[in-house]
């Protein structure tokens, strides 16, 4: 209900052509398209199965995988700047269409929702929704990564910071709450990531049996 409220301040139909719209932008797989033009590959078939950059950099090498993170970038801003013009700048109908370009990219409905697992596309979706939160969660990262010299966990708790960070700007706790949401559905899409992290992590401590082969 207090979603709906806030949507009031901007036209019902316009906040939710605004979301619908940011989902089927997020649908727009790049990196599946790329493979497909230059190597007549299914990328959902190779590896880890995702559609983005670190994955299409196995088939296409440097340049496919910047085009790709540019590509996936360029979709996340698009379409939360599509619906703060749409919404005359409604905030809520913003973070939807954060959440909602994110969905399309994790679950894009054309490629049967195996899509890829929206970093790149999130945090670009961001910048446009605030840059303060974006840049905040990318210092958490930065941190992280000095300290470990890894990118999967710093990034992962970066992501875990998210509504607090923007709890901490906004002070508005619906906001927060869709912030939330965003950080499960990140972690989410890389679940296998982290089961196999920690795997490889524990092998290394001796306490389990080193895994034959690891896919990031």
């Amino acid at each position: 209900m207090a979603l709906i409220e806030h949507l009031q301040s901007a036209n019902g139909l316009q906040a939710t052509g605004s979301v619908a719209a940011a989902y089927f932008l997020g649908c727009f797989a790049t990196g599946y398209y790329l493979v497909r033009a230059r190597a007549g590959k299914d990328i959902r078939k190779i590896e880890s199965g995702s559609t983005g950059a670190r994955n299409v950099n196995r088939v296409l090498g440097k340049s496919g995988c910047l085009l790709t993170g540019l590509g996936d970038m360029a979709k996340g801003a698009l379409a939360v700047w599509f619906a703060a013009e749409f919404t005359n700048h409604n905030r809520w109908a913003m973070a939807l269409a954060v959440l909602a370009v994110v969905a399309g990219h994790i679950w894009p409905a054309q490629l049967h929702f195996r899509g890829g697992k929206g970093v790149a596309t999130s945090f670009a979706a961001l910048l446009l929704f605030d840059y303060r939160v974006a840049l905040t969660i990318l210092v958490v990262f930065l941190c992280g990564w000095a300290v470990t010299r890894k990118t999967l966990f710093p990034a992962m708790f970066a992501y875990v910071c998210l509504p607090l960070a923007d709890g901490w700007f906004h002070h508005a706790g619906l906001t927060a709450t869709l912030m939330a949401v965003l950080s499960a559905m990140i972690l989410f899409a890389h679940r296998r990531n982290i089961g196999e992290e920690i795997a490889g992590l524990l092998a290394r401590r001796g306490v389990v049996p080193k895994p034959e082969s690891t896919k990031l």
